[in-house]
């Protein structure tokens, strides 16, 4: 037997109380007085057995009563197995991601693990704990007795938040460490998805833990999601025709009715489509609509499939502006790449400039491009110091020249930058920056064999500090091919190699166009916002006033909060989903009055259902401390022996007071045969 409040044992000293009493009422004496013979025959005689005998039981009850009660409040409990789970954790995570709100006939696997959870808790030893554990965060940082435990199942609903098994296991162990505990018991409810359960057991992170894996899944799942959708353009037009670009997947069999596809634009139902998947299982549909104004528009993709709910809808946030302003400053002959890149898109005024005749002030630019330069004169270098201060968008293509001091002239009046050699030797760069700006909105997930561009002879270029480098393109030994600098407010691309084919093939590669594109929305901020849940894409918006004091508010429904936010150039990076998770669309405000309209969306990796085979993860997660248990398995038996749901408190509670009952008896019975003598 064990107690799950020990310490309160000390109480067990009262009984002591009693035994005083006792003794000291035998060393008292009382004298009877004889008022008359004739009462005589009325005394009752008593032998000094019987009296003794009284006071022993009267003795016993009291100390039975205090032995109880103090065993009460101790809470007792026994072991089961002969195996002391008296500082052992015992835990519960139930799977609340969205995948578990797939339907097994008319119940969700979230309500058929909680079920089974239900029943291991009522099943459990008198005095057994819980610590409940979901995907949102731990219902208690301590342990809970059966019936708040129970309480707080029933509270556990789907949630938009996702964690993996490792996160599981280290929130564990965190509070393991917190509460002293030797062990746990990690009962894991789930599905078991891909995405979610590792492969194979960190033993690190599973140390001291007795793992007990209890799969909910359904073999036949089926599931069409809107995957992803874009605006074919890189910004919005107003009165004209701009199409959306939408890709759908499936999983499983296609429904009986196949779902229709509707483009909704501030509520209104602009176009529709009926998806048409191909041997991949996915679907790419484009739909054209207009816009007549230039404020923000809340575009949604709807999807009516059946199987989940949270994927069925896919939201845009858009307006409609002005062109985005580029300038190229060429030294010679024009660029056809460049030429050809914006040419390409709609929403860009391209002006084709000498670089001798550069004009003095460039702020009406989003984007200003030098092409094919061997040399920056003082005054251009001035100018493009200028515009970085105001957060424009410069970008630098230089061209093959033995003497690159009149570049280095220039370079180091914008920042600690210089150029230390030529290397001219082929190279292909060997690692892509997926955590730049200009990489992270391109692809929701760089291809593993991604060709990335070539060059034919690069620049060595060198920078301080000051400059804060960032390489975009790198290659095998470390030099940049294309690197980002953020020395002022605004953001400076070098590329160590030319735009032309006789450096290489950087402009003829897929990066170069969608590169140009980012180059001159960044200087802009925001006009399409698309941003996922929980991959921490922060949302831009240019401010006026970007301090410490003009804080950016978010606005949803029942929500006023102050996301996290930092400066960014001209204005300030804004962490939408730290503190709002659900799809929906939300508004930027600061008391400047800048203000952004952003649409935030669930990532689809609960969409996939892409579940694993239970006898594979046996052969992985195998071990002394793995176990793998039915659903039936688990609530077949107790998890500890012991007097079943009913605590043992209580029955420490109820004797204690029959034994208060019975002193009572004694004492009364005791009072009704006393009688005066005469």
């Amino acid at each position: 037997m064990s107690f799950l409040y020990p310490l309160f044992l000390i109480a067990g000293a009262a009984l002591a109380i009693p035994i005083l009493i006792h003794l000291f009422n035998l060393r008292r004496y009382k004298t009877v007085f004889f008022p008359h013979t004739r009462f005589l025959k009325n005394i009752q005689l008593q032998s000094q057995k019987q009296s003794q005998l009284r006071y022993k039981w009267l003795l016993a009850a009291r100390l039975l009563f205090l032995l109880l009660l103090v065993l009460a409040f101790a809470q007792p409990f026994f072991s089961g197995n002969n195996k002391d789970t008296g500082n052992r954790l015992q835990a519960i995570y139930i799977d609340n991601s969205y995948s578990m709100s797939v339907k097994k006939g008319a119940r969700t696997m979230l309500d058929i693990a909680k079920d089974a959870a239900r029943r291991q808790i009522q099943q459990s030893g008198g005095g057994t704990r819980f610590l409940v554990l979901t995907n949102d965060k731990p219902v208690s940082y301590q342990p809970l007795p059966a019936d708040k435990a129970l309480a707080a199942l029933g509270a556990v609903d789907i949630t938009a938040a996702n964690k993996n098994s490792n996160q599981v296991f280290a929130t564990l162990q965190s509070i393991m460490q917190s509460e002293v505990n030797t062990g746990a018991d990690l009962f894991y409810y789930s599905d078991f998805q891909q995405n979610s359960f590792s492969a194979n057991i960190d033993k690190g992170l599973s140390k001291n833990i007795t793992f007990h894996g209890i799969p909910v899944q359904e073999s036949a799942v089926q599931n069409i999601y809107i995957d992803t959708a874009y605006i074919d353009a890189p910004v919005l037009q107003t009165g004209q025709n701009n199409r959306l670009v939408v890709r759908s997947k499936k999983i499983g069999k296609l429904p009986k009715d196949m779902p229709v596809l509707q483009l909704i634009v501030n509520g209104q139902v602009k176009s529709a489509a009926t998806p048409n998947f191909n041997d991949k299982d996915e679907s790419v549909d484009t739909l054209s609509f207009q816009v007549n104004d230039a404020s923000w528009q809340r575009i949604a993709l709807s999807l009516n499939d059946a199987a989940l709910r949270f994927d069925d809808t896919f939201r845009i946030s858009a307006r409609s502006s002005s062109n985005l302003s580029v300038l190229v400053l060429n030294e010679g002959q024009s660029n056809p790449y460049i030429q050809a890149a914006f040419r390409s898109g709609n929403g860009f005024q391209v002006s084709q400039v000498d670089i001798n005749t550069a004009p003095a002030d460039l702020k009406e630019y989003n984007l200003v491009i030098l092409n094919g330069v061997t040399r920056i004169d003082g005054g251009l270098a001035k100018s493009l110091s200028g515009a970085l201060q105001q957060g424009k968008s410069i970008c630098i293509f230089p061209s093959r020249t033995g003497n690159f001091s009149a570049l280095n002239e220039g370079l180091r009046q914008i920042a600690d930058i210089q150029v230390t050699g030529v290397d001219t030797a082929a190279q292909t760069a060997s690692t892509l920056q997926q955590g730049s700006d200009l990489v992270k909105d391109i692809f929701d997930r760089v291809p593993e064999n991604v060709q990335l561009p070539q060059a034919n002879w690069h620049y060595v270029v060198k920078a301080g500090l000051s400059a804060n480098q960032q390489s975009v393109l790198s290659f095998r030994n470390g030099d940049p091919m294309l690197a980002r600098y953020t020395p002022s407010k605004g953001q400076l691309y070098i590329s160590s190699t030319g735009a032309d084919l006789e450096s290489g093939n950087f402009p003829g590669s897929y990066f170069f166009v969608p590169f140009l594109y980012q180059m001159a929305i960044q200087s802009k901020g925001g006009d399409i916002y698309a941003i996922t849940s929980g991959m921490q894409q922060p949302a831009y918006l240019p401010m006026n006033n970007a301090d410490e004091r003009n804080m950016v508010h978010l606005y949803g429904k029942n929500i006023d909060a102050i996301p996290p936010q930092r400066p960014n150039g001209a204005g300030l990076d804004v962490f939408v989903d730290q503190v709002a998770q659900a799809s929906d669309f939300y508004t930027l405000a600061s008391a400047g009055g800048d203000s952004a309209v952003v649409a935030m969306n669930q990532s689809r990796g609960e969409s996939a259902l892409q579940l694993w085979n239970i006898n594979n993860l046996k052969s992985s997660w195998k071990g002394d401390d793995i176990k793998w248990l039915s659903l039936e398995e688990i609530t077949a038996k107790p998890t500890t022996a012991g007097l079943g749901s009913f605590p043992l408190w209580k029955v420490c509670a109820i004797l204690a007071l029959i034994m208060l009952a019975v002193e009572t008896y004694l004492l009364a019975g005791r009072s009704r045969k006393q009688t005066v003598a005469s």
